[in-house]
């Protein structure tokens, strides 16, 4: 588009919302020009910001009729391109979208705009005993929408489970600019399970604008341990052993020599600076949990014992000394449990601010995503490191390991190109070591534009045909977020995704 034609659309946008909700130009479009994988960029024609579904309702339909591509976006903290206006045309965003519209207690449901932040969620319900159980890194500025299009997880999800799990119903704004309604207040409904398919679908279907939400009881006891490692591989080696005993803990962190470094360089929180890996263990259990199950607080039933407050935290003390014996049996260094609440949010520190804490390394970095069995841990994590030498490029490593999730992330110089394509190859090298081990080329951070060549060497083309089939009943169309997920939507905007000297 030329810059006249730039001018016109923003003035169009204006009268279809209002001036102070529509952004264009060059600072703006360098600003959404990308998500937090900034390897690839692209510039949107404009912003805008709608506040409610009637509003994004509006541009939808305006991009309809005027055949301009439209990209849902959240706070951008995504990790594959998935908000990347890959063919231009109108970013969505949904940041004004902040409000939680009901809190229902007694049926522990909670209703919000797709902008509210994740952590939000939480602190609006906490003095209630309850919160949001996903919890991404970014959790004090990812979005609602954002986690749901991506089916976010986070440290927490190993006990509690992923954005699927506690979503109930949705409100999208789909591809053809109609207001549809999947699910509601209450679970279980009848007929195919349309929610399961809207989240993760990446922001391909529509914008979603509400949700329903499930809220879950804080835990009545809680235990938080910090061990110490040599090398990596004796971590993963625990974390495998910890899982085999039959203990679920609420989360089970890893982070390697790397991370350590660059926390103890922000925070310096006492980390030990010569441990190879640290791995962050969370045990939880609930007052009132039927002694004889493992699930989370439930209704009262007759004629079964509960769990008092001493049966939690008994449980939970003899979880983390089985957890504290497994590491020291693994060689590890040093083990801190932490006495209070202030401790365990010191000990959350280095994962909570980990991934941020690199930026103190290089200048740019990416954090991939696979997912193997737990087992083989320690054998893909050694293949990391291996090609990441090979390549000439650092990584660090700080992934939920009890979920078999891995999160290599490649420290580089992006003004680079030679450091481009390195850190590219060490990517698809891992994730096509993942592939091979029987795992995943996503856990969390979804497709979008990052893997969608490689989502072909991990389903047969049957299988791509059958999701392309899918994505066309609410996606007929080429303008809603395209270029994302399937090979098929790669072709219109391949050439302006390969720059900075990446190779095709």
């Amino acid at each position: 588009m030329s810059d006249r034609t730039d001018v016109w659309l923003a003035k169009s946008l204006e009268r279809v919302l209002t001036p102070e909700q529509v952004m264009s130009g060059p600072a703006a479009s360098r600003v959404y020009d990308c998500d937090a994988y900034t390897v690839k960029r692209h510039h949107p024609h404009a912003v805008v910001f709608p506040r409610t579904t009637e509003e994004v309702q509006k541009v939808v339909r305006w991009c309809l009729k005027n055949e301009i591509p439209f990209t849902p976006r959240g706070a951008g903290t995504g990790l594959s391109g998935g908000a990347l206006a890959a063919c231009g045309g109108v970013v969505i965003a949904t940041t004004k979208m902040r409000r939680i519209l009901e809190i229902d207690l007694k049926n522990r449901v909670m209703l919000a705009q797709a902008g509210c932040p994740n952590l939000r969620l939480t602190r609006a319900v906490e003095e209630h005993g309850l919160h949001f159980a996903p919890d991404p890194s970014s959790q004090t500025v990812c979005t609602l929408g954002g986690n749901i299009c991506e089916n976010s997880g986070g440290p927490h999800t190993l006990k509690y489970g992923v954005t699927a799990d506690h979503v109930l119903g949705i409100t999208l704004v789909d591809a053809q600019g109609e207001v549809r309604q999947f699910g509601g207040k209450v679970g279980g409904f009848p007929g195919l399970d349309l929610i399961g398919v809207v989240v993760g679908s990446e922001g391909t279907f529509g914008v979603v604008t509400e949700a329903w939400v499930r809220l879950t009881p804080l835990p009545s006891a809680v235990r938080t341990l910090l061990a110490a490692f040599p090398t990596p591989r004796d971590a993963t080696e625990t974390v495998s052993e910890v899982i085999a005993s039959g203990i679920i803990p609420a989360a089970m962190e890893f982070m390697d020599g790397s991370v350590i470094e660059a926390v103890e360089a922000a925070f310096h929180t006492g980390l030990p600076t010569d441990a190879g890996a640290l791995l962050l263990v969370e045990c939880d259990a609930h007052e009132g949990r039927l002694a004889s199950r493992t699930d989370q607080t439930i209704p009262n039933e007759p004629n079964e014992r509960r769990d008092t407050t001493d049966d939690a935290e008994a449980r939970v003390v003899a979880e983390i000394e089985r957890v504290e014996a497994i590491a020291r049996e693994h060689g590890a260094m040093s083990v801190q449990l932490a006495e209070d609440e202030d401790a365990r949010a010191k000990l959350w520190t280095a994962r909570k601010k980990g991934i941020g804490a690199l930026g103190r390394l290089a200048p740019t970095i990416v954090t991939h995503d696979g997912v193997i069995p737990r087992s083989k841990l320690p054998e893909v994590l050694d293949f990391t490191y291996r090609i990441a030498k090979e390549k000439g490029i650092r990584v660090a490593n700080i992934f939920h390991a009890g979920d078999g999730n891995l999160h290599p992330i490649f420290l580089f110089d992006d003004r680079d190109p030679k450091q481009v394509k390195a850190v590219v190859e060490a990517g698809e090298a891992v994730l096509r070591r993942c592939i091979a081990e029987g795992g995943s080329v996503s856990g969390e951070h979804g497709i979008g534009v990052e893997k969608i060549d490689l989502l072909a060497e991990m389903f047969s083309k049957e299988d791509l045909r059958m999701q392309e089939k899918i994505r066309k009943v609410f996606n007929s169309g080429s303008l809603c977020n395209p270029g994302k997920i399937l090979p098929s939507q790669k072709s219109c905007v391949e050439v302006r995704l390969r720059h900075k000297g990446i190779a095709t």
